[in-house]
């Protein structure tokens, strides 16, 4: 499921070659992308911009993606924003930490943008889900049209 409109997808890494990298492998998939090169920009792009997704750095000037993740959790603007950690931090407990603070996802580096593509489209997808109203009831449950037989 895609999104009608393009998904605007924030990407916040003060490394210049991810953020080339993951800017290009998004826009080749229909993406929207805004880029922020280190944690203070990327709170004020996700404030500013709002958008579907963020992929995140841990470790970066100004402020850590941890800061940026716990920010934009207690902001209720930006709170249902799904947020996925692209990081060389490994360990069991860096994950821990992300997801304590809601983040949604974990790619460590090195990692297929290929693969982080399919992640963001499958968190689209369910954030997408989430915020869709129920459908309607059918009008008598257990019957279609299909199963009525005529004597």
């Amino acid at each position: 499921m895609r999104f009608m409109a393009p998904a605007t997808v924030l990407v916040v890494d003060d490394d210049p070659v991810i953020l080339k990298l993951l800017e290009v492998n998004f826009e080749m998939e229909g993406f929207e992308v805004v880029r922020a090169s280190d944690g203070a920009e990327g709170l004020e792009r996700a404030r500013a911009v709002l958008p579907d997704i963020v992929i995140l750095d841990v470790m970066m000037p100004r402020m850590t993606g941890y800061e940026v993740a716990k920010a934009l959790r207690e902001d209720q603007a930006t709170a249902h924003i799904p947020i996925i950690f692209v990081t060389a931090r490994a360990q069991s407990s860096d994950v821990e930490r992300g997801m304590e603070l809601g983040v949604d996802d974990y790619v460590t580096k090195p990692f297929d943008p290929l693969d982080l593509i399919a992640r963001v489209n499958t968190l689209l997808a369910r954030s997408q889900a989430a915020h869709e109203p129920p459908p309607d009831p059918p009008a008598e449950p257990g019957l279609d049209a299909s199963s009525a037989t005529a004597p």
